[in-house]
């Protein structure tokens, strides 16, 4: 968007900028809470630095007055687990399947890094190769990859929401595909949600780990760690602990057999 065009549509974005915080029915009570000390603080600003704020480039940002970080923890136990475990393992190259481009980013730190997915990425980031493709269709040799992840895909695919093509069984190929490329003795990081089995459409799926475990029977479980419904992690616990979970995060570290 150029300049001219950002001038032109100044009151719209700042009418959008307004009605945010409120849209988020998660964000909606402490949005609420913070007009009561935004406006205070808005009119101590403007007598300090004797300014006038009130116009077109206000942005008032009501819900992150918090005693501690906001933190979805899933994502940040899920992707230090695979970092650590390709620093350890060390392997001459890692692939990701559509995960974060920002977690093989870090990775390309350590070793040559791969990230692959449905909508391609436009960076330049050395000793990163951004590669276009689908997970359903891996542009890759059976038994051909020594070190793979996939976090926080599979749930997704079949669903529609990020331009994929509708297939009710798009989780079940998608674990098909990725136990396909994957070497005989190498590994396979792989993250879902797991608890009470079902179809959340079109957001995700949900699964029972045991079938995660039944779409890799031509693998061996080494660690299972699990993010809970609380944010808690349990490392290096049994799938069967998952049990009454609502949405949990499941983390399979698998490996093929030779």
């Amino acid at each position: 968007m150029d300049k001219r065009t950002v001038e032109k549509n100044k009151p719209l974005l700042l009418l959008y900028r307004l009605l945010l915080p409120f849209v988020d029915m998660n964000k909606f009570l402490a949005s609420v809470t913070g007009v009561f000390w935004y406006i205070p603080n808005l009119i101590k600003y403007m007598i300090e630095s004797k300014t006038w704020l009130i116009n077109l480039d206000m942005y008032p940002i009501l819900d992150e007055k918090t005693k501690i970080t906001g933190v979805d923890y899933q994502y940040l136990y899920q992707q230090l687990w695979v970092f650590n475990e390709v620093n350890k393992q060390k392997p001459k190259d890692h692939y990701d399947i559509g995960s974060t481009y920002q977690m093989s980013g870090y990775i390309a730190g350590i070793t040559n890094a791969h990230f692959l997915d449905i909508r391609p990425v436009k960076a330049e980031i050395d000793n990163l190769e951004l590669l276009e493709g689908s997970i359903e269709d891996l542009p890759f040799e059976d038994n051909s990859l020594e070190s793979v992840s996939c976090l926080h895909v599979i749930e997704h695919i079949g669903l529609g929401r990020y331009g994929d093509k509708m297939n009710i069984n798009g989780g079940e190929i998608a674990c098909r595909e990725l136990g396909r490329v994957v070497k005989k003795g190498g590994y396979l990081y792989l993250s879902t949600p797991i608890g009470r089995e079902r179809v959340c459409f079109n957001a995700h799926r949900v699964f029972n780990p045991n079938t995660i475990l039944n779409y890799f029977k031509g693998f061996e479980l080494e660690e299972f760690n699990m993010v809970d419904d609380e944010g808690k992690l349990h490392k290096d616990t049994k799938v069967k602990e998952f049990k009454d979970k609502e949405y949990s995060l499941g983390m399979f570290k698998l490996r093929k057999n030779k």
